[in-house]
Formats: structure tokens, sequence, C-alpha cells
């Protein structure tokens, strides 16, 4: 009895990642840092690319880091969606102390 449900299990497995593989959902999104601009002691402008399907939404995490790494700002944007693949955006952050850098911390779709 074993050995069926595992057989089982493993061709309910199998079926699940052949669906999910062809499944025709196959959304693109990359996203890539342009730039940053310290613009205060307590805010930085990041620019950055986002490439996602035309007509979808697409929700960032943004952040600015100080000298040690320590995330000094962070901010979740909802870019609307575009009739564009890639898009550039910049994002005004305000920060708790100086950044020395401002990144795209990830992107997904909402």
């Amino acid at each position: 009895m074993g050995l069926s449900v595992a057989v089982a299990f493993v061709v309910v497995f199998a079926a699940w990642v052949v669906f999910a593989a062809f499944d025709g959902t196959s959304s693109q999104l990359e996203s890539a840092d342009v730039g940053y601009q310290v613009t205060s002691d307590r805010a930085v402008d990041v620019q950055y690319t986002v490439t996602a399907d035309t007509g979808e939404a697409v929700d960032c995490a943004v952040e600015a880091q100080n000298s040690g790494f320590a995330v000094v700002g962070w901010k979740i944007v909802h870019l609307p969606a575009s009739e564009q693949r890639s898009v550039t955006y910049t994002t005004s952050l305000a920060t708790s102390e100086r950044a020395v850098t401002g990144l795209i911390y990830r992107c997904w779709l909402p």
C-alpha cells in the first residue's frame, strides 16, 4: 500500500510540474538599476528600468543604503501597466540618515 501511495504522489507531482511549465503564463519580469542621486542628508532619488509584458502592472521595493550597507530608506511602489515593454522610473526616497546608494531590492507581479 505504501508503494502505491508513493507512486501516486510522484505521478501527481509530475503532472503538476508539466502543467506549471506549460500553462502559457510565461510573464517575464526584469528590473535593472540605472542610477541614483543623493539629493540631501535625508533623501535620495533612485532611477531604474522595469521590463515586463505590456499591460502588466508591477510592484517594486526600492531601497537606500548607508555606507555600512544598512537600509536607511525603503518604499514599495506600484507601477501601472504600460504600453511599452521597458520603462524607466525615478522614485524619491526619504531616508533616516545620509544614503550612499539607492537601488531596486526586487520587483514582482501583484
